[in-house]
């Protein structure tokens, strides 16, 4: 197997342009504040494009779910953290050779940066072959980095950096300084007294005293007199700084490229599964779903939002999950119950379990099976926009006709409290005739909304109730179940929870 890429088993299907721009639904979603968390810490690495680009093979998001599987070995994980640092070791010494003035000095450099990505691509390659691998595009990587490893390039590479490095060695040279004067010439043996003036010094000595050794920084930069002493070396040994010059020339782009495409794109994985390890360590599942894209029987157990999850994790608040399930004709969820009861979060963790498994992702949940979609929309209520004067009802209109026009039976629709700005005898009207073109399409769908009619529409839609506490209406369970819609919101409850119903607003004028 020819090895591409570790986001792409064929080179086709790789990112000819990559999407910098995050897909519109993000915000509705909150994936614009999972892909942030994930992607904050690795900026170097440039990966929102890769999290902003939904694939459209199942093929390749099987392809995705081998590798993320491989990586979840801790010990193949740590080798690839291990091989990104010393790459990323490599890059800061590069960067360095492009800031310094002097030429030695930036050849030093120059040949660290070397040495280091030698070390870097032999400790990979070793640890791969200890690694029992079932991915595919891995086993591709081990095949395609072990041939680099044993190619003339690169051993040739690794054979003059360490006889540069050992010739370098052996440069000995002494300073002579008088008054303004510096003289560089070779080290001739001279006798070192500098243990005999220690011994006759130590007889003075009276007790501990503090050190005045002052201690160079290695990383340190180099000044004009350091650098003029360097020159002067270098002419005592013209033949190695030539060696010097030429090997610097001749392996100006020693970094392979496919080795640098995928320092990159492996972090990806790196990336969302050091992000999902601490919702793990808290107990809470993660599957690879099933991904189909003709078949629309769509389950999940134990899902949750993982937007969310995150805050409540920060809080140490218990995570709420739930279960859904649409099979035969089943097509649309509608969402109905309480206020403040969970349904938003219901949607757009639908919302978000689809997206991320759609770019190859675990997801969260014990065990989940997903539809594959061409076209993501979302219709959740918006601030009214003065400046089209439009009015909010119409605003919302045109909204869902755009995302209608485009849709398609393979998309998928997240609609959250559609119409809340008209009357309740419109929003029904309204309500059923955009039912009626969904229903029509065949494409998967999540209704939030306080307009029961919906809820019984037709064989394709699915009741579903967030719960509260029986007893305790103003308790939500944030619990979403499937039931027929009752018409219940308990605005009451949160009114009197809150201490703002009539009674109690009256009282307080008094």
């Amino acid at each position: 197997m020819t090895f591409h890429s570790v986001l792409f088993e064929k080179n086709e299907n790789r990112i000819i342009s990559e999407t910098l721009q995050e897909p519109d639904f993000f915000v509705n979603l909150n994936l614009d504040q999972i892909i942030n968390a994930i992607t904050d810490r690795k900026q170097e690495y440039n990966l929102k494009p890769f999290f902003y680009t939904a694939l459209n093979s199942v093929e390749t998001i099987k392809y995705r779910q081998e590798i993320m599987r491989d990586l979840e070995n801790e010990s193949l994980f740590n080798s690839i953290k291990s091989f990104a640092q010393k790459i990323k070791e490599m890059r800061r010494y590069a960067d360095i050779v492009d800031k310094l003035n002097y030429k030695y000095h930036k050849e030093g450099w120059f040949l660290e940066a070397v040495e280091i990505y030698c070390e870097a691509i032999n400790c990979l390659v070793n640890d791969l072959s200890l690694t029992e691998l079932k991915s595919r595009g891995l086993l591709a990587f081990r095949d395609y980095m072990r041939n680099y490893a044993e190619s003339i390039n690169f051993t040739t590479l690794q054979m003059e950096t360490n006889k540069l490095r050992t010739d370098l060695s052996t440069v000995k040279y002494c300073i002579l300084i008088k008054g303004t004067c510096i003289k560089v010439r070779k080290y001739e043996e001279e006798i070192d007294y500098s243990i005999d003036v220690v011994q006759t010094f130590e007889k003075f000595k009276l007790g501990a005293v503090k050190d005045y050794k002052v201690k160079f920084s290695p990383r340190s930069g180099m000044n004009h007199v350091e650098a003029g002493i360097l020159d002067l070396v270098a002419k005592l040994y013209p033949d190695i700084f030539l060696r010097l010059d030429n090997y610097c020339e001749k392996n100006s782009n020693y970094l392979d490229e496919t080795t640098s495409i995928f320092d990159r794109e492996i972090q990806f994985y790196v990336a969302y599964l050091e992000y999902i390890s601490k919702f793990k360590r808290e107990g809470l599942k993660f599957c690879y779903p099933q991904m189909f894209d003709e078949n629309k029987e769509v389950y999940n157990y134990a899902g949750f939002d993982l937007a969310l999850a995150n805050k409540l994790i920060t809080q140490s608040l218990p995570i709420v999950y739930n279960d859904f399930y649409l099979k035969d004709q089943e097509r649309i969820f509608v969402v109905s119950g309480p206020n403040q009861g969970g349904k938003t979060t219901f949607a757009r963790t639908f919302g978000q379990l689809h997206y991320l498994a759609s770019i190859g992702c675990a997801v969260p949940g014990r065990e989940a099976q997903l539809f594959l979609f061409d076209k993501l929309f979302t219709h959740f209520e918006k601030e009214e926009n003065i400046t089209n004067l439009n009015g909010k009802l119409q605003d919302d209109l045109i909204r869902i006709y755009d995302i209608l026009k485009q849709a398609t039976p393979n998309s998928i629709i997240i609609m959250n409290e559609i119409f809340t700005s008209t009357t309740l005898k419109d929003a029904i009207l309204l309500g059923k005739r955009i039912m009626e073109k969904i229903v029509q399409l065949d494409l998967l769908c999540v209704c939030v909304t306080f307009i029961d009619e919906l809820a019984s529409f037709s064989d394709k839609t699915v009741s579903l109730v967030s719960t509260i506490v029986p007893e305790r209406p103003e308790v939500r369970t944030y619990k979403i179940v499937r039931s027929r819609a009752d018409g219940l919101s308990y605005a009451i409850s949160i009114a009197k929870k809150h201490h703002v119903t009539y009674e109690c607003l009256k009282e307080r004028i008094k």
